[in-house]
């Protein structure tokens, strides 16, 4: 891998308080890694310090070999559980919101949106508010919302949490389908390891304040670390 080519975690450190969280692994762009761990091991942490949203105390981020926090939030694109959806507005207009940063959008960028929605299956229904629709597309809402920027690092934490399986599953594949077309690179947390390997190349384990260099999904499930099983039993 060349640094131009990966994202690179430098011996980053995270503290608040009496919490800490290290990493220091690298994947090549393109990647798509499941971020796995019980819950408050740190994989919303680590998601948020490489989305340039909480700087590490030590080391550093970097996206093809730039600091990531120097690029002024123009790398990643995060989808939260709750979907931050505002339910005054419409389905597009939650959308745009990718483009405009709440200022007023220009007929172009409502094209975009629009577009947007109907690449995750939601032609037609930019009109309508969150109330409107169901939960799944609620989620397909704001996950146009994140492709819409087009960012080449897309970080999903826990997203669609919420829905029942079937419906969780069609996400993933959704993701799995734009993330091949865009080349972008994926990470996602999650507490199913079958989601997991439904969805990702490696796994990244979080556990006792170290989030785990990444390993192929088949070699990870085949010699879990302890605290893997521990976690899953």
């Amino acid at each position: 891998m060349q640094g131009r080519d990966m994202l690179k975690i430098d011996a980053a450190l995270w503290q608040m308080g009496s919490y800490s969280l290290r990493a220091n692994w690298q994947v090549a762009k393109g990647a798509k890694l499941a971020v796995l761990g019980p819950s408050g091991a740190g994989k919303s942490t680590l998601l948020l310090g490489i989305a340039g949203h909480l700087a590490p105390k030590q080391g550093q981020i970097l996206w093809q070999g730039a600091d990531i926090y120097a690029q002024a939030g123009q790398v990643a694109s995060m989808l939260f559980q709750d979907q931050n959806l505002f339910p005054h507005l419409t389905l597009a207009q939650n959308v745009v919101l990718g483009l405009t940063a709440g200022k007023r959008a220009e007929r172009a960028q409502i094209t975009q949106a629009e577009a947007a929605l109907a690449r995750v299956g939601l032609a037609g229904l930019g009109a309508r508010k969150p109330s409107a629709v169901s939960g799944g597309q609620m989620g397909r809402a704001a996950l146009a919302r994140v492709l819409l920027q087009n960012r080449p690092l897309l970080l999903l934490d826990e997203p669609f949490a919420a829905l029942g399986p079937q419906l969780r599953a069609q996400m993933l594949d959704l993701v799995a389908d734009v993330a091949a077309q865009t080349k972008a690179t994926v990470l996602i947390a999650s507490h199913d390891p079958a989601e997991a390997a439904r969805f990702a190349d490696m796994i990244v384990f979080v556990e006792n304040g170290v989030a785990q260099p990444p390993l192929a999904v088949a070699e990870f499930l085949q010699n879990p670390p302890a605290g893997y099983l521990a976690y899953t039993t």
